[in-house]
């Protein structure tokens, strides 16, 4: 399994000691189908988890409502007492309906009961970073988070969390709540294909800000291109291999959580940061994206 040093190299987070391993793990997959209930092996789920941290890796990706509450608790009947360096962090926005759907959790109390209940169920006493995810199934949002971010703040100062970052938001979301507490960072959908953001990318890394990038995969649909299987056939990888070596040379601010139940998967994605892909490569694979 791939060697700590190599997950692509250490970044840290601005204004921390936080520093992670640029190849992290996502545990939203650990849940039941389709991210709801119990996994269908629990054992097994907790097996991935704790062979991820035996490989060297120290940040962590969930949030209380995947399961709900589920994803949580089999990272502290994995983990917990965590080890020194490893870096937990959740999200806050949204809910699940009992019958699985997805539903905004965006009002004051809302997003206080959640991250009581992402303390009680990693069994923390304080969050490492919490991000507040703008509401929005597919396309972002334009309506404004700063009394979301607001109250989390205040959670903040009440030493409930450590820091603060933002999922599934534009640049103006970023400018809007700036003054209120410092951004640590940016979890929104990108890949391969999936290009929308690449200007935020660069602007984040100017400013020394860790953009990651969720479904970095695909997510529920896997990235499909024949010219991505022709450039994986020709480096001897697979093509979700190609995948995240792309994301990790295309910026040095971003911060990879692939997720997996398989350990042969966990495996095939931290073994990604140690591929090089040589300019050639990096051109053909450049002209899959697209911004959406």
């Amino acid at each position: 399994m791939a060697n700590s040093e190599k997950l692509g190299g250490s970044f840290r987070l601005p204004g921390t000691e936080i520093t992670v391993y640029r190849m992290g793990y996502g545990a939203m997959q650990l849940a039941g189908p389709h991210v709801f209930g119990p996994p269908r092996d629990r054992a097994a789920a907790v097996a991935v988890l704790r062979a991820a941290v035996e490989a060297g890796v120290n940040h962590i990706d969930t949030s209380d409502f995947y399961g709900p509450h589920v994803t949580n608790q089999i990272i502290r009947e994995a983990l917990h007492p965590y080890p020194e360096g490893l870096t937990i962090v959740t999200k806050v926005g949204a809910a699940r309906g009992e019958d699985g759907s997805w539903n905004p959790a965006q009002s004051p109390a809302e997003l206080t009961r959640a991250v009581h209940d992402n303390l009680r169920n990693l069994g923390v006493d304080a969050l490492d970073v919490v991000n507040m995810r703008a509401w929005g199934r597919e396309a972002v949002s334009t309506e404004p988070i700063e009394e979301q971010f607001t109250t989390l703040a205040e959670l903040q100062r009440q030493g409930l969390i450590r820091h603060l970052g933002l999922s599934h938001v534009s640049a103006k979301h970023l400018e809007e709540v700036r003054g209120i507490s410092p951004v640590v960072c940016v979890q929104n959908l990108y890949n391969l294909a999936v290009r929308g953001d690449d200007a935020l990318v660069d602007r984040l890394a100017a400013e020394g800000i860790p953009y990651v990038p969720y479904f970095p995969l695909g997510g529920f649909t896997p990235l499909q291109s024949s010219t991505l299987t022709e450039v994986a056939a020709g480096l001897g990888a697979s093509p979700m291999q190609v995948a995240l070596a792309w994301l990790l040379r295309r910026s040095p601010n971003m911060l990879l959580i692939p997720g997996t139940s398989s350990l042969g998967h966990l495996r095939e994605n931290l073994a990604a940061a140690e591929l090089e892909l040589p300019a050639e490569v990096v051109a053909r694979l450049d002209g899959i994206g697209v911004a959406a």
